[in-house]
């Protein structure tokens, strides 16, 4: 059996290649060096006839060594690349142009092997991933055949086990061989997390999470319109016991499915969020502007101010408010920030904070070291508002200081793009998470960076990190994965440095998010898992879909919730089963319906329209159950909508407007909040 370091050890020896003799065997797109990290193209010449032959293996003469090397190199990298490129050739025994031309044309290879971060590879690589590629096809009957298709190959890739089946693989495998292999190694259907989860369960009774009834206590759910009488009347026999029931009113009072009012943007909206003391919501935008709303009234909203972002590219990514709510940074895909004051008088532009200056070297001064260019994924303040804190596409942590204007620290802490960062206590500047596509989250010490080494690190996602959140206790926290999974991670968890360097993980997801469904049968539970609660159910496609804890104040902290691709919001107990969800595509759709937006549509027709929405994130307000919405539509409209969810009670009355704490029910407003005019083609006047 391999081991842990076999499995993920780049440098493996591969068979002897006539390359020249200054390049380096070493330099695998894995991890790439730092002579690479200009991100320069490589130029690749022909190889001679004398190597082409050379290069063509018979798979019956297969090492356990170049199987290894098959595993932990290139190809296990760029597979999707060049299975593509297999695929042009035909598959099975339609395949009959010769295995020379598909193994040695040096033009083609280049172009579709490449690594994950954009590196092109070094000409002994290509060579290198020429010969595993003859690994993928055998001759039968003078013909060459291709071995394994598309998903056959995928499935090799997940499976930890891969490496112990080729290593007694020295004999021809037949593709019956192969699929009875693939039948008795199937995923086990009870491999999912137990529902419900015995840790969540024993939080949810510890009071970290809300407050329970006691034993003995009706087990029946009260509807909160007694729970409020009983309050009212005085039923509770002392100071705890009130306590306790209007913990356990919040607790009730779910945001329904029903809009209070949906804000209709012509771009995408991708994120936004309340603040702390829930009096203002920003929400950013594809158009580069960032929209900010009075919501001292939580029922009744009044826009007061928008910014921009100058250099912005593609969208805004992420924005974060100072700990005293006076300012708002906001990124996008380049290496400025903007920090823009909240306060309305304030007409000035914002400032621009340039995060591509050396460390230690103020934003305006020159330096020896190259000004490289990156997009930043995420962005967050620190507790005493000094410094911000951001993750980058560069595969780095940057801290910021504000006052000075200087990087402080760039830390390239992860082996591919940064999504998520955030502070462990929103009143310590100390401890902070990084959360990457490697599918780690790493735990910084934010006064020991500078050896560049993580103080722990969480392992448990299978795919990538879209988004983390921490309670704000220093303690818990919680992130989104590509994996369709969310998870509950406790900080005395987290794995020590040297034993995560010990398990040596490299993980190279092949599953793309954007455009690809994920395959439950391809989901299983890693090893290492160091989680205390795993969460499912919910879509995490297209886009970095964000996950949130429920505040304090308007929930009793009982809760987590997500955006999902599906068009949803997921609310979960902590002990992983779903405490409800909310249709924000369908109540969405019909409030832009009721405006006139689809006048070629019947209501009935609202679910066959192109109008299917991705929730990317959420907010639930910090001292009313109501929950803001930011999503947008994946059709070819991409068009924009923030939709506001407030609880009611179920046996209510349809509310209106003249209802108390509803006033704009249904209503469908433009981003400065007056009604929708749409034209007789749907679109806004």
């Amino acid at each position: 059996m391999a081991t842990d370091e076999e499995l993920s050890n780049p440098e493996v020896t591969v068979p002897e290649q006539s390359v020249d003799e200054t390049s380096s065997s070493q330099d695998m797109p894995w991890e790439p060096s730092e002579e690479d990290d200009d991100y320069e193209d490589e130029d690749v010449t022909d190889n001679n006839d004398d190597e082409d032959e050379e290069l063509m293996i018979d798979p019956d003469d297969m090492t356990e060594q170049l199987l290894q090397d098959f595993i932990g190199g290139g190809l296990f990298a760029n597979i999707n690349a060049i299975i593509e490129d297999l695929e042009e050739y035909g598959s099975g025994e339609e395949l009959d142009h010769g295995i020379e031309p598909l193994i040695s044309d040096d033009v083609e290879l280049i172009m579709v092997s490449t690594d994950p971060y954009g590196h092109d590879d070094e000409p002994d690589s290509i060579l290198t991933s020429q010969r595993r590629l003859a690994i993928l096809v055998e001759r039968e009957h003078g013909n060459p055949r291709v071995l394994l298709s598309r998903e056959q190959i995928q499935y090799l890739l997940r499976r930890e086990d891969i490496l112990e089946h080729l290593k007694h693989s020295n004999q021809h495998v037949s593709r019956h061989e192969f699929e009875r292999w693939v039948a008795s190694h199937r995923p086990d259907p009870n491999r999912f997390p137990k529902v419900p989860s015995k840790v969540g369960r024993r939080l949810m009774d510890s009071g970290t999470f809300g407050t329970n009834q006691l034993p003995g206590e009706t087990p029946r759910r009260i509807a909160p319109s007694l729970r409020i009488l009983g309050r009212e009347l005085g039923l509770a026999r002392n100071l705890a016991e009130r306590k306790k029931a209007e913990r356990l009113l919040l607790q009730s009072m779910l945001p329904k499915d029903k809009t209070d009012v949906t804000i209709y943007f012509r771009e995408p909206v991708y994120s936004g969020q309340f603040s702390r003391d829930g009096n203002f919501y920003f929400a950013c935008g594809a158009d580069f502007r960032v929209r900010l709303y009075d919501t001292s009234n939580p029922y009744s909203w009044k826009h007061y101010k928008t910014v921009s972002h100058p250099w912005a590219q593609w969208t805004l990514t992420d924005a974060s408010l100072s700990p005293d709510n006076k300012w708002l940074a906001y990124t996008s895909l380049s290496p400025s920030v903007c920090l823009a004051p909240t306060d309305p008088n304030d007409k000035g532009d914002p400032y621009t904070l340039d995060l591509s200056a050396s460390v230690g070297t103020a934003g305006g001064a020159t330096s020896d070291e190259p000004r490289l260019r990156f997009g930043i994924f995420s962005v967050r303040f620190s507790g005493d508002g000094r410094e911000l804190v951001t993750g980058t596409n560069y595969r780095s942590i940057i801290v910021y200081d504000i006052e000075t204007r200087t990087p402080l620290h760039k830390v390239k802490g992860h082996d591919a793009d940064v999504n998520a960062v955030c502070f462990a206590d929103i009143s310590s500047p100390h401890i902070l998470y990084s959360g990457s596509d490697d599918s780690v989250i790493k735990v910084w010490d934010r006064r020991s960076m500078g050896d560049r080494r993580e103080a722990g690190a969480f392992v448990g996602h299978i795919e990538g990190i879209t988004h983390i959140d921490s309670k704000g206790d220093g303690r818990y926290i919680l992130s989104n994965g590509k994996d369709q999974s969310m998870k509950l991670w406790d900080l005395r968890m987290a794995i020590s440095t040297d034993r995560f360097r010990s398990i040596g993980l490299r993980r190279i997801p092949t599953f793309d998010y954007r455009w690809e469904k994920f395959r439950e049968v391809d989901w299983f539970e890693d090893k290492n898992d160091n989680s205390a609660v795993t969460f499912r159910g919910h879509d995490v496609l297209q886009t970095l879909i964000r996950c949130h804890f429920s505040p304090p104040s308007s929930s009793d902290s009982r809760y987590v919730y997500s955006g999902s691709a599906s068009g949803q919001i997921f609310i979960w107990n902590m002990d992983a089963t779903l405490a409800g969800k909310i249709d924000v595509e369908t109540s969405i759709m019909h409030s832009l319906a009721n405006a006139g937006r689809f006048p070629q549509l019947r209501m009935t027709d609202l679910l066959y329209s192109p109008w299917n929405m991705v929730v990317r994130d959420a907010s639930w307000h910090p001292n009313v159950p109501a929950i803001a919405t930011s999503a947008w539509s994946t059709g070819g409209m991409r068009e924009g909508a923030i939709s506001l969810h407030t609880f009611q009670e179920p046996r209510d009355p349809t509310p209106t407007k003249d209802d108390l704490g509803c006033p704009n029910v249904g209503a469908c407003v433009t981003e400065k909040l007056q009604p929708c005019r749409f034209s007789v083609t749907g679109r806004d006047a």
